[in-house]
C-alpha cells in the first residue's frame, strides 16, 4: 500500500543490456534520467537481462521488456506487488519471420553443406580441376523445393502469421493451429490457412512445422513425445519460439529413429550441438538492428504513456486501460481483484468533496486496475486513505492533462 507523486517529478529509468538508441531518446531528458546504475528507479527497460524478486522494489512501478517473451521478469511477484509488466509484440515479429524463411531453406536444400565444401577447396588452383569437384560433389547437397510442401505453423500470433503469408507465397499449402487465437490475430491471417483442430492433426499432415506459442507453464514441454509421434516420417521441425515449448529427450529420440529428419533452432542446448540433423544458431531472432529499434521504441513509449497518463497497453500481466486525459488530475489505483473495491475508492472520495470527471475500472486475474480523473487536485490525506484501503496495492497521482 504505497503512494507516488505527480508526474512532475523526475521519473528514474534504469536500463539493462544495449538499449537503442532511438529508444533512449523518446525520454524527455527535462522528466527522465536514464543509466544502468540508477539506484530506485520508477521503471526498468531491459531486453534479455534476468531479474530476481529482489530486483522488484517498492518505488518500481513498471518493467518493459523491448521484445516479446518475459521468462527473463518474475511476473507473478511483480504483479502481487503491483508491477505493470511490458512486452513488445509484433516489433520484432518481422526479423523472426526472415530467420524462419532462411530456415526453411537451409532443411529444404543444403545450403550449409554446400558452403562448406566448397570452402574446403580453397587450395585448389586449377578452374578445370576446381570445376570437376564441384559437378562430381555436388550430388550430395541435392534437397527439395518448398513449392507444394505443406507448412504446419503452431501459434498464430503476429510472427505466426506473418511466417504463414509468407509460406503461401513461396506456394506451400499453410496449416495452422491456435487455441487461443485473438481477434486481432485472426484477422490478420490469410484466408488461405487452413485452420487445425489440435496439434497432432497438424503433425500428421506437415512437411515442415514451426513453433510460435509464447513460453507458459501450460506450454512448456508442449511439443512432446506424444506429438512427435504424429509426425509424417522425414518431415522437419523449427522452433524458433523458446526452447523449453520441446521436450528435448523427445525430440532426440524423434532424430533417432528417423521420425524426425531434421531440428532447426534458435537456441543452442547441450546434447544437440553437433548432431548432423541438427542446426543451430544463436538467439538470432531478434538480432537486426531494424528489430531492436522497433522493440526499443515501443518499449520507451508504453513506458512514457504509462508513467504520465496512466495507460496501459501490451501488458503481460495487467489490463489494457485506455482513458483518454482530461483537463483535471488523474488517480491510477492498483488492487487485488476483489468485490467492493472501487466503491470504497468513491466513497473515500465523496468523503473530501472531490468529484469524479471520469473512471475506468478494469481486472485481469488477481489484479485491477483503475483510472479516475477528478476535478481538485488530491492532497496527501486523501491520497493516504485511498492507499490504506485493505487490498489497494499502490496509489498514484497524475495531471490527467499531462501527455508525452
Amino acid at each position: 500500500m504505497t503512494a507516488i507523486g505527480s508526474n512532475t517529478m523526475m521519473y528514474k529509468i534504469r536500463t539493462y543490456n544495449q538499449i537503442a538508441v532511438r529508444g533512449l531518446e523518446r525520454f524527455p531528458r527535462q522528466r527522465y534520467e536514464l543509466g544502468t546504475e540508477i539506484a530506485d528507479p520508477d521503471a526498468i527497460l531491459l531486453r534479455s537481462h534476468k531479474l530476481s524478486e529482489d530486483d522488484v522494489h517498492d518505488r518500481l512501478r513498471a518493467i518493459a521488456r523491448a521484445g516479446a517473451g518475459v521468462n527473463n521478469v518474475p511476473v507473478a511477484h511483480c504483479t502481487r506487488q503491483g508491477v505493470v509488466v511490458f512486452n513488445t509484440p509484433g516489433a520484432n515479429a518481422n526479423s523472426v519471420k526472415e530467420l524462419v524463411l532462411a530456415a526453411l531453406f537451409i532443411s529444404s536444400r543444403d545450403v550449409v553443406g554446400g558452403v562448406d565444401f566448397v570452402s574446403t577447396l580453397d587450395g585448389v588452383t586449377d578452374a578445370a580441376e576446381l570445376n570437376a569437384l564441384v559437378e562430381a560433389e555436388k550430388k550430395r547437397f541435392k534437397g527439395r523445393e518448398l513449392r507444394g510442401k505443406s507448412l504446419g505453423v503452431v501459434g498464430l500470433g503476429a510472427i505466426g502469421s506473418l511466417v504463414a503469408r509468407a509460406a503461401l507465397d513461396l506456394g506451400m499449402d499453410v496449416l495452422g493451429y491456435d487455441p487461443s487465437i485473438s481477434v486481432d490475430a485472426a484477422w490478420r491471417l490469410p484466408s488461405e490457412v487452413r485452420r487445425m483442430e489440435n496439434m497432432p492433426s497438424l503433425f500428421a499432415r506437415s512437411d515442415f512445422v514451426t513453433l510460435h506459442m509464447p513460453l507458459l507453464p501450460e506450454t512448456e514441454g508442449i511439443v512432446s513425445e506424444e506429438a512427435l509421434r504424429s509426425l509424417r516420417p522425414g518431415s522437419v521441425l523449427l522452433n524458433f519460439a523458446r526452447e523449453p515449448v520441446v521436450d528435448r529427450q523427445a525430440l532426440i529420440r524423434a532424430l533417432d529413429d528417423g521420425r524426425l529428419a531434421s531440428y532447426v533452432a534458435d537456441f543452442p542446448v547441450p546434447g544437440l550441438i553437433g548432431r548432423p540433423n541438427v542446426r543451430l544458431t544463436p538467439h538470432l531472432g531478434a538480432s537486426t538492428s531494424e528489430a531492436e529499434e522497433n522493440c526499443a521504441v515501443m518499449a520507451a513509449n508504453q513506458l512514457i504513456d504509462f508513467l504520465e497518463t496512466g495507460n496501459i497497453v501490451n501488458s503481460v500481466n495487467f489490463p489494457a486501460v485506455a482513458l483518454e486525459p482530461s483537463s483535471g488530475h488523474r488517480l491510477a489505483i492498483t488492487n487485488r481483484n476483489v468485490a467492493g473495491m472501487l466503491g470504497q475508492m468513491t466513497s473515500v472520495l465523496a468523503k473530501h468533496d472531490i468529484n469524479i470527471i471520469d473512471m475506468l475500472n478494469k481486472s485481469l486475474g488477481e489484479v485491477a486496475y483503475n483510472l479516475l480523473d477528478i476535478e481538485a487536485a488530491p492532497d496527501d490525506a486523501l491520497v493516504g486513505e485511498l492507499a490504506a484501503i485493505d487490498s489497494v496495492i499502490n496509489v498514484r497521482v497524475l495531471n490527467g492533462n499531462a501527455k508525452g
